[in-house]
């Protein structure tokens, strides 16, 4: 397949993914809008052509690890997770439910592949850190990469930098963090809440090997994740922009749907609107 072919192939998944995460979140009536919807493109790389893993064979030893650190983005991850084959897609719609195994945090024992049982904000990173280094240091048998996923909100947290310095000590090359940085948290804009730039000069301080990239082009993050992986010397940061709510013309950059579900009517007309999209 030559590469504007996989780009489409990806941008086309990352649309069927919203599609889902929408129709998830109107069936369930409660849970985070914005930021699956902004992480559509990175979870559709991830999945779908980066990272290493068999939905047959979910404990491979040699599988890459994926962490989702801010765990109440969820939908966009089951959604991912039932479209590669780890489980039917119609138990998508049990999202939230009473006894589903797609709780509004993702648990690790609830579903194969998840990899962390994730809702804490900031432990994400800690736990790809220890992962890393058993795999870097320790168990050197097997080289896969580990990719942690965080939101801009969650940088808040004091363990993140805390992680952010293990990893950097001990040249954690294998260690790939993706900031999904849409500018927005639960009670408003990450600038006015807890302000965050310079955030690449941050992470450079740290020692981490620093790229920016469009979070919503598939070809920006497919550089991005190349260069990243090619960097052996130490840890990567991917900063990611992204639009919360993108491709929902009124949830876009909107804080207020951080933790709002649409109604049925409004994510039928946000379906209508994607499906417009792809047409064109």
């Amino acid at each position: 397949m030559s590469a504007p072919e996989e780009v489409d192939r990806l941008e086309s998944i990352a649309r069927d993914l919203r599609r889902s995460v929408l129709a998830m979140l109107a069936q369930a009536g409660s849970g985070h809008s914005a930021g699956p919807l902004g992480m559509a493109e990175i979870i559709a790389v991830m999945y779908f052509h980066t990272l290493r893993h068999d939905p047959a064979r979910p404990d491979d030893p040699d599988r890459d690890i994926f962490i989702l650190s801010h765990g109440h983005t969820a939908p966009i991850l089951y959604a991912a997770m039932a479209h590669a084959g780890y489980f039917p897609t119609d138990e998508l719609m049990t999202l939230r439910r009473l006894g589903s195994r797609l709780q509004g945090h993702p648990e690790r024992t609830a579903l194969p592949g998840l990899e962390t049982t994730s809702g804490p904000l900031g432990c994400g990173l800690s736990q790809g850190a220890g992962i890393a280094y058993v795999s870097e240091h320790l168990d050197r048998s097997r080289k896969r990469f580990v990719y942690v996923a965080m939101g801009d909100g969650e940088l808040n947290e004091g363990n993140i930098w805390e992680a952010a310095m293990f990893a950097a000590k001990y040249r954690l090359g294998n260690l790939i963090g993706l900031v999904d940085r849409n500018y927005i948290q639960i009670d408003g804009r990450t600038e006015e809440v807890m302000p965050l730039d310079d955030l690449a000069a941050k992470w450079r301080a740290f020692g981490w090997h620093t790229i920016e990239t469009d979070g919503n082009s598939v070809s920006g993050l497919l550089a991005a994740l190349g260069e990243a992986r090619a960097v052996s010397d130490r840890p990567s940061a991917i900063i990611a922009h992204t639009v919360p709510g993108r491709g929902v013309d009124f949830m876009e950059y909107d804080y207020r749907w951080h933790g709002k579900p649409p109604t049925k009517d409004q994510a039928l007309s946000a379906i209508d609107a994607l499906e417009a999209d792809a047409r064109r």
